[in-house]
């Protein structure tokens, strides 16, 4: 083993310690001292050179990579994690045959899934799931957010709330907490549209507070065009008024035809 992995492991066990206290700005800059440290690895990607030291070097910087990516999920930094993440997948789909599997890939690709569902990126959460091996689709991590999808998609939003408790990893519990606020915000635009006023104790019971208090904070917040009167809330200022102009038509007639035409070649 040669000095530059030695002391690159010797730079990662001192940022486990600073992250064992919560000193994330120690662990950021011992983060970037230790990316640095990589690039002079000529075994790592994009070149993947065969040196004697190559296995283990790539091991090591995937682990550091895994260790970035958990460390910007704790610090709450999701462009840091998506960041960090599409250079350790770089070491999950391009290194295979070359080390071995990393006990950790299927919960942190399963965490990716989790970030997607919180933000609502459906559309992205399919694409990433079709890069999954099947066997991939098994792992608890994985089946988890597949079942926590189909239950947002479905509206089953009690479904979702419930599971939190049943988390199959501790680090997914940030992403939970993050989805519960998109599901209460999808339940709220959906009763503004649905009702004119709701008494409080049945909009608390809707979306999933637990006191008037937490209700009353999640209006001034978030819902700033409701109102409260009289132990009620009157949703008609958030009563949305569409309307489909000239242009909308001609967008609309053109999707139509576009759909048409893809049917026909189908």
């Amino acid at each position: 083993m040669d000095g530059e992995l030695d002391e690159a492991i010797r730079k990662l066990a001192w940022l486990n310690f600073d992250c064992a206290r919560n000193e994330f700005g120690s662990c950021v800059a011992r983060l970037s001292e230790l990316k640095i440290l990589l690039t002079k690895f000529p075994s790592l990607p994009p070149t993947f050179e065969m040196t004697p030291n190559a296995v283990e070097e790539l091991k090591f910087a995937r682990a550091v990579y895994e260790f970035a990516v958990i460390l910007s999920m704790e610090m709450k930094d999701q462009e840091a994690f998506e960041r960090d993440l599409v250079q350790l997948k770089v070491f999950y789909m391009d290194t295979r045959g070359m080390i071995p599997p990393s006990p950790d890939e299927y919960p942190i690709l399963g965490l990716n899934l989790m970030r997607l569902l919180s933000e609502n990126r459906i559309a992205e959460f399919h694409t990433e799931l079709e890069l999954l091996p099947l066997g991939a689709l098994h792992h608890p991590c994985i089946k988890y957010a597949v079942e926590l999808e189909q239950a947002f998609m479905e509206g089953t939003y009690n479904r979702l709330i419930n599971d939190r408790k049943a988390v199959p990893h501790e680090s997914y519990r940030y992403f939970m907490d993050l989805l519960a606020e998109t599901i209460r915000d999808e339940i709220a635009d959906c009763s503004g549209q649905a009702y004119d006023h709701l008494p409080v104790n049945d909009a608390m019971e809707m979306l999933m507070f637990s006191s008037d208090q937490q209700l009353l904070e999640y209006i001034s917040e978030r819902q700033h065009e409701w109102e409260v009167q009289n132990r009620s809330i009157l949703f008609h200022m958030a009563k949305s008024q569409p309307r489909v102009g000239v242009h909308s038509f001609k967008l609309i007639k053109q999707s139509l035809c576009y759909a048409q035409e893809l049917e026909q070649v189908v």
